[in-house]
Parts: C-alpha cells; sequence; structure tokens
C-alpha cells in the first residue's frame, strides 16, 4: 500500500499527540495521584437535619490550625448565612443538600463542588488572605436560584 508523504506526516502527528496525551493523563492520575472529585460519604437526604454533623452546621476547630466548615444548602439558601474563618488554615468544607441540586462556588478561589441529593461533599481550602468572599450556587435550582449566596469573612489570627 502506498502512502502520500502528507497523509505518514498527519498519521504521524497524530499517533504521536495520542501518545503524549495518554502518557500525560496516566502520569497525572496514577505517579502524581490526582483523581476526580468523588462523593464517598452518603447521606439520606429527607433526614440532612438530624444527621450530623448537619444537625448542627457552622464552623468547628478540629486542632490549632483547622477547621470544619458545614453547610447545608436548601431552597434558595446555605445554612450558616455567614461564617467566619482565620487566614492560614486548613479549611475543610462539607456540604449536602435535602432538596435538589445545588453548586457551592466560592468567588475567587478555586472551592467549586457540585452539592448532589444524597451525596456529601466535601473539600480543603486554605484562605491566605484576609478579605469577604461570596458563596454562590452555580447550578440553576429554582426560580429563587440568583440569591443563594453566602459569606466567608477570613480574618487575621
Amino acid at each position: 500500500m502506498h502512502m502520500h508523504k502528507f497523509e505518514k506526516i498527519w498519521l504521524i502527528f497524530g499517533v504521536g499527540s495520542l501518545i503524549l496525551f495518554l502518557t500525560t493523563i496516566g502520569v497525572s492520575a496514577f505517579y502524581m495521584g490526582h483523581h476526580p472529585p468523588s462523593s464517598h460519604t452518603t447521606i439520606n437526604p429527607e433526614k440532612v437535619d438530624v444527621t450530623p454533623p448537619f444537625n448542627n452546621p457552622g464552623v468547628k476547630k478540629l486542632n490549632d490550625n483547622e477547621y470544619e466548615v458545614v453547610l447545608v444548602a436548601s431552597a434558595f439558601s446555605y445554612v450558616p448565612n455567614q461564617i467566619q474563618v482565620p487566614t492560614n488554615a486548613k479549611i475543610h468544607f462539607k456540604v449536602a443538600t435535602k432538596d435538589v441540586i445545588h453548586g457551592f462556588e466560592i468567588a475567587g478561589t478555586n472551592v467549586n463542588m457540585m452539592v448532589e441529593p444524597g451525596y456529601v461533599s466535601e473539600f480543603t481550602q486554605t484562605f491566605r488572605k484576609p478579605g469577604e468572599f461570596l458563596i454562590l450556587c452555580n447550578e440553576y435550582c429554582g426560580i429563587g436560584h440568583h440569591m443563594m449566596t453566602s459569606k466567608i469573612e477570613v480574618v487575621e489570627q
């Protein structure tokens, strides 16, 4: 079979690109330990209000410089509506919903989760600078979606 030289060039380029892509994904997944986020923890969405730790949402100090922030997303609001955390502390966010799919995005950071009924969404973040950060729902959840916000105030220790 005879192939034109341009066909050979494009074939080599395509196969080379495929090998480079698969190598990059393999190194990222296996060597560097990057994996897509997964919701290993499940929760009954009808009993979020009585299931610990979601029965008492808010900020809880775990260690000297480590905090857990528990939030409950429901129809057009987050509970609690305003939280305060110190700078340079490791913050573990745990979010659950009791009704529909919501988003959880902290504007100006890389915190971005989908909050699904029946699952607990978790993310760890360290805020290096003080300031106020807006928490937004970035998944359309109904007619009052645009009002679904909360606020994190990061203060100096």
